[in-house]
């Protein structure tokens, strides 16, 4: 059994030329960047940062997002060489299978299940929260606590919305549901739409950010960021889902700001969304490096600046119990006195803020298993296209259901760690890819190239385990479980209708590039 079959390159760009089968490519620079801003600019800077700093690097989660961008940098890099050379859809899908063969192909594919369906049920669980602070803001009610919340979780805060349901379980969230169920809508309606309405979402947000940076400055409290990490004696705190104790190995210190950069690493993962989008893009080799650079430095400047700001106006202990996800909101009306309009418009920009993020996801999601069906792994149904709208239809609604779950019945501290581990795992590859294909192919037309591959790409995938290394057991086993179900997919589905492997892809009889590789 050829496990390590490749797939040639000329292949892979034959397969992405536009007919009436395949994507439309309707994507400018400008589209591209802004896809990218989307999906960083979310639940990471809105959501993630509080729990980073509230749980492992207090106001030191500085230093966790530089962590976190270094190793992205990094990637990013490795991605921006991949996407111009290889500019269809799949990400870092389809760069491994030209690089390191089949089964590693499915594998990363698979892993990308973690990173974007999950990473839209993180983002819609934060929306969620939001969307019932805006109620109670405009509206003066909310959505009960069982109706907004997993079956996991238990009320237990003593100030706000919530005081009247002390001890009350979490059933369901239904306006996580909700969000992906209106936002598969506008997926399925169209690319360039949905472009479009994202391009105004991003200038939202990203004002909103830069106010709040502006604004908030002067409310720092420098007593609020001493000490700077975590003391391993600082007192235990009790959450909705369980106790946090700083004594804890990855809960303070420096290793409390590792794994703090793993935590808010699921904020960088919006750069390698504009990947997936490579076979939507007018000039791919052109804008696709500088859409995924250009993303992720703007991105990395605001999530340093707004962490500093946010953990010097509220200490990092309140993230967890009265902030917990509107941790922002929070911040802003209990100790920017003054600026209830602020918290207000935030609430708003937030919500749009966190529905570009959930349509980016979803819409790379299916892109990834768009090509894996393409090239027979899975089954057809995930590339059938719908005959008005050119959109893989049908493969939205299956991840709206499979997403939905995840949304409505599960904690995003373990959908969002979840996301991280299988997005880092992915980002190993794609720096190991780089430098397989610069040793294997080294005479490929590169439209793009990593500087200094030989120190980058081993760099970036050691920044990245080290990340990993930190995540714990818990979300090891939970990585390997999901492994697990997926070589059982693969050996008992896939090898036996890949295309590759039995000579059904475009290009097979050509004498220059042969069927397969290995």
């Amino acid at each position: 059994m050829k496990l390590f079959i490749k797939k040639p390159i000329a292949q892979l760009l034959a397969a992405s030329k536009e007919g009436e089968k395949t994507l439309k490519r309707t994507l400018g620079l400008s589209s591209l960047i802004a896809l990218g801003i989307g999906a960083i600019i979310g639940a990471g800077i809105f959501v993630r940062t509080a729990a980073a700093a509230g749980e492992h690097a207090g106001p030191a989660v500085t230093i966790s997002f530089i962590i976190a961008a270094s190793g992205c940098a990094l990637a990013g890099l490795c991605y921006s060489e991949f996407a111009s050379m290889i500019p269809i859809a799949g990400s870092a899908y389809t760069y491994s299978y030209a690089t390191m063969g089949e089964l590693i192909a499915w594998i990363i594919g698979w892993d990308l299940v973690l990173e974007y369906a999950l990473g839209a049920a993180t983002v819609a669980i934060g929306w969620s929260q939001y969307f019932n602070e805006f109620l109670n803001t405009f509206f003066g009610f909310h959505i009960p606590f069982q109706w907004c919340h997993s079956p996991w979780e238990t009320n237990i805060s003593t100030t706000g919305m919530y005081t009247d349901q002390m001890g009350v379980h979490g059933l369901v969230n239904l306006p996580a549901i909700l969000i992906i169920f209106l936002l598969t809508l506008l997926l399925i309606r169209g690319t360039a739409e949905s472009a479009s309405v994202n391009n105004f979402i991003v200038i939202v947000k990203v004002a909103i950010v830069l106010l709040i940076i502006g604004l908030g400055w002067h409310f720092i409290n420098p007593a609020n960021h001493i000490p700077y990490m975590i003391p391993a004696d600082a007192k235990p705190v009790v959450t909705s889902t369980g106790t946090i104790n700083y004594s804890d190995t990855f809960n303070h210190g420096w290793l409390g700001v590792l794994r703090g950069a793993s935590v808010v690493f699921f904020a960088f993962i919006g750069f390698d969304a504009v990947s997936t989008a490579a076979q939507e893009a007018k000039n791919p080799q052109k804008d696709m490096p500088k859409g995924i650079l250009i993303s992720l430095v703007f991105c990395t400047v605001l999530y340093i600046l707004f962490s500093h700001v946010l953990t010097g106006i509220a200490p990092y202990r309140d993230f967890l119990i009265a902030g917990k996800e509107a941790s922002v909101t929070y911040a802003i009306n209990t100790f920017m006195h003054g600026y209830g309009w602020l918290a207000k418009l935030v609430t708003i920009a937030i919500l749009a803020g966190f529905s570009s993020v959930i349509l980016v996801m979803l819409l790379g999601q299916t892109r990834v298993f768009y090509t894996m069906s393409t090239d027979g792994l899975i089954p057809k149904v995930f590339s059938q296209l719908h005959p008005k709208y050119s959109t893989p239809y049908k493969s939205q609604w299956l991840f709206f259901g499979f997403v939905s779950i995840f949304a409505g019945f599960i904690p995003d501290r373990i959908v969002g760690d979840m996301v991280s581990i299988g997005t880092l795992f992915a980002f190993v590859l794609v720096c190991l890819g780089i430098f397989i294909l610069r040793r294997t192919d080294p005479n490929i037309v590169r439209p793009f190239k990593t500087p200094a591959y030989m120190i980058v790409c081993p760099l970036g995938a050691l920044i990245c385990l080290g990340m990993i290394a930190s995540e714990g057991l818990e979300n090891w086993l939970r990585l390997i479980g999901w492994l697990l179900i997926g070589f059982v997919i693969y050996f008992g589905y896939s090898v036996k209708r890949s295309h590759v492997r039995h000579g059904k892809v475009d290009g097979a009889n050509d004498p220059i590039n042969p069927k397969f590789v290995e």
